[in-house]
């Protein structure tokens, strides 16, 4: 293995590593320099858009209504849902759309051919004042509502858009304490890394 092969797979890991993407380098492919050029573009891309929602949604983020991290899946844009919806409804609250604005700026202006994916979560509550049959129809509902508006109100194309419900099942604190249960209601706004995989060709 020569030194630029060596130099090639390091590069493609550390991005890799960054982007939260998997990706299969042939040595002495010259096509895998480009490939890992437009990864690497990629990557900057994404840090850029982290950049920008920092700076917008900083009050939001100051108040912990909103936490911004990057994870495997993506940049993941994390709405507390107490913030958008009251409790036990999927409809969103007018003082929480300039935060959403804020979002659907950077998704249409810097993030422009980036997949996103709406994703619903839960609290483990049953439901019990609320017409949805389960949290997991909860949970999508109010993704729906976020999915509708950045389409159809803020022209996000709907192409790029998708919304999963995952209720009460993923949650990110314990739900044994008020605060937990806060913290598992949630909308998350995740863009996808445009790259995940080069084959072989």
């Amino acid at each position: 293995m020569t030194a630029r092969t060596v130099t090639v797979f390091l590069t493609a890991g550390l991005i890799a590593a960054v982007a939260g993407c998997s990706f299969v380098v042939q040595p002495g492919r010259r096509s895998d320099v480009e490939k890992i050029r437009q990864l690497s573009d990629k990557v900057d891309e994404l840090t850029e858009a982290q950049r920008i929602l920092e700076e917008r949604l900083a009050r939001e983020i100051g108040d912990k209504e909103v936490q911004l991290t990057r994870q495997e899946k993506g940049l993941v844009i994390n709405f507390v849902a107490d913030i958008l919806f009251d409790s036990g409804k999927a409809k969103l609250k007018a003082e929480a759309l300039a935060s959403l604005d804020k979002v659907a700026r950077v998704l249409n202006e810097n993030v422009a051919d980036f997949k996103v994916g709406i994703e619903g979560h839960t609290d483990n509550q049953p439901i019990k004042f609320s017409p949805w049959k389960s949290n997991w129809q909860l949970s999508s509902e109010r993704a729906l509502s976020v999915l509708d508006y950045l389409s159809e109100e803020k022209q996000v194309a709907p192409q790029r858009l998708s919304a999963l419900a995952y209720g009460e099942y993923q949650p990110v604190a314990d739900n044994a304490a008020a605060e937990g249960r806060k913290l598992n209601r949630r909308v998350e706004i995740v863009v996808f890394p445009k790259i995940t995989r080069v084959k072989e060709q």
